[in-house]
């Protein structure tokens, strides 16, 4: 049976503005859209299973295994077997060490990409995945919303690729320096946009761009997690970690700091598929709009988003909610718009949320490194006090694991004035002081942004 996929704005009746859509379309029709066409996103009609039995025949093995087992359970109708394996194959030939803290809590490092964070995951798949999905002929144009490390990410991973150019925005004031050096300096078909603006007007931005029906020759498309492109490989390092640290048939619970949600959702995701994950623990900074739903049942987006020094995270509403929501029962849209609350007593079931504030984050990265000799940066850390805020509030032993989602380098500011230390360059980043390279500024009015689009971007190979 294929997987189709839909709109989560499909229910929308009467809504100014919206008019719902109520198709089905292809994971390849969804990777090269973006978001739905009435500004949804979509989603898959039903998730395939993993047996334990083969999630554990994973154990000792590496994570590009992991990565094939998940790419065949969703693409194998759409992708001969060699594309999958040469595309995970690929895309995953790098370390993915999971480090123990101490006895069954640990950190999965998911730094160790070419640019040191967890957004290679998934940008290295999905633009080998694209490649293979251009129309022939013509150009696709990627535009990227960016808090910091999706973009570089994103530019790396398109880097040169054959038809596909790709435009980053990012906030100017929101970024580490290093972040801003990685995004100024991919060049060649990849150019940053820095924007005078939050990130949310970075991706309100990109969202009406995909709307603008003038815009359409340009073959838009998303690597922003609004895309499921996205979402699938972020699924498979929880299949992965589970694997390497589980008994068979033991639970688990992910501590997955939390910005704009789509790392949390592939966690979801892994969950439903097969992983016995006991609790999902989503911590968010100070942009605390999810923990205060769960608390509540009210859903208020936080708006202007709150700077903090988990620049990444600094997200007021996140996109992946609507996925959320709908994986629950409810409908969520771009805006912020409750159209119909989820159930949240299943949600309260499986997810843990609870806000992490800059002072709790920094005392984090000194204890984490004082008690047990590891550093985090400040992502990492939210995560790590998230599981232990879950931990204390209900006493749960299970088997942990919290995600590191970006190399403490990219923020050796905060990492000096804390633990009075340089954290030492990864390979990736060896030579990035001398790179060279200029963004185009930019600020948060739509037509001056399409303006740049339509005098920039190229539609024919």
């Amino acid at each position: 049976m294929s997987i189709r996929y839909y709109s989560t704005n499909r229910n929308l009746i009467n809504n100014s503005g919206i008019i719902p859509f109520t198709g089905y379309v292809t994971f390849k029709e969804a990777l090269i859209a973006g978001q739905a066409p009435d500004e949804g996103l979509f989603v898959p009609d039903f998730i395939p299973q993993l047996s334990l039995k083969d999630i554990h025949a994973l154990k000792g093995k590496p994570y590009r295994e992991a990565a094939l087992l998940v790419a065949k359970a969703f693409l194998a109708d759409e992708f001969p077997p060699e594309v999958l394996t040469k595309v995970v194959f690929d895309a995953y030939n790098y370390p993915v060490p999971l480090e123990e803290v101490y006895p069954r809590a640990f950190v999965l490092r998911l730094d160790q990409g070419p640019t040191a964070s967890f957004k290679d995951f998934a940008a290295r798949m999905m633009a080998r995945l694209m490649s293979h999905c251009r129309p022939s002929g013509e150009r696709l144009n990627v535009l990227v919303a960016t808090s910091g490390d999706t973009g570089s990410a994103v530019g790396d991973a398109f880097h040169n690729v054959a038809g596909i150019d790709v435009t980053i925005l990012y906030p100017t004031a929101e970024v580490s320096l290093r972040q801003k050096k990685q995004l100024d300096t991919i060049g060649g078909n990849v150019q940053a946009l820095s924007l005078d603006g939050k990130f949310d007007d970075c991706q309100n931005l990109v969202k009406q761009a995909f709307s603008d029906p003038l815009l359409t020759k340009f073959n838009l498309t998303s690597a922003n997690s609004i895309n499921f492109g996205r979402i699938l490989p972020q699924s498979i390092y929880y299949v992965y970690a589970y694997a390497q640290l589980a008994a068979p048939g033991e639970q688990i619970v992910f501590s997955v700091p939390s910005g704009n949600f789509g790392n949390a959702l592939g966690c979801e995701y892994a969950r439903r598929m097969g992983v016995p994950v006991a609790k999902l623990v989503m911590p968010t900074n100070e942009n605390d709009e999810f923990p205060k739903y769960l608390a509540s049942g009210i859903y208020r987006k936080v708006a202007p988003s709150r700077d903090c020094i988990s620049n990444a995270m600094n997200v007021g509403h996140p996109s992946n909610l609507a996925r959320f929501f709908e994986l629950y029962g409810g409908t969520v849209d771009r805006a912020g718009l409750v159209h119909r609350y989820p159930d949240i007593e299943e949600m309260r079931k499986h997810i843990f949320s609870v806000s992490i504030a800059d002072d709790e984050t920094r005392q984090t990265i000194k204890n984490i490194y004082e008690l047990y000799r590891i550093v985090l940066e400040q992502h990492g850390a939210v995560g790590w006090a998230g599981l232990e805020a879950y931990r204390s509030a209900t006493a749960d032993k299970n088997l942990a694991v919290s995600l590191e989602t970006a190399h403490p380098a990219k923020f050796p500011e905060e990492i000096e004035k804390l633990l009075g230390l340089t954290p030492e360059l990864p390979a990736s980043m060896k030579d990035i002081d001398q790179r060279q390279g200029d963004a185009v500024a930019m600020n948060d009015n739509y037509d001056n942004f399409k303006n740049y689009l339509q005098n920039n971007l190229k539609i024919k190979e």
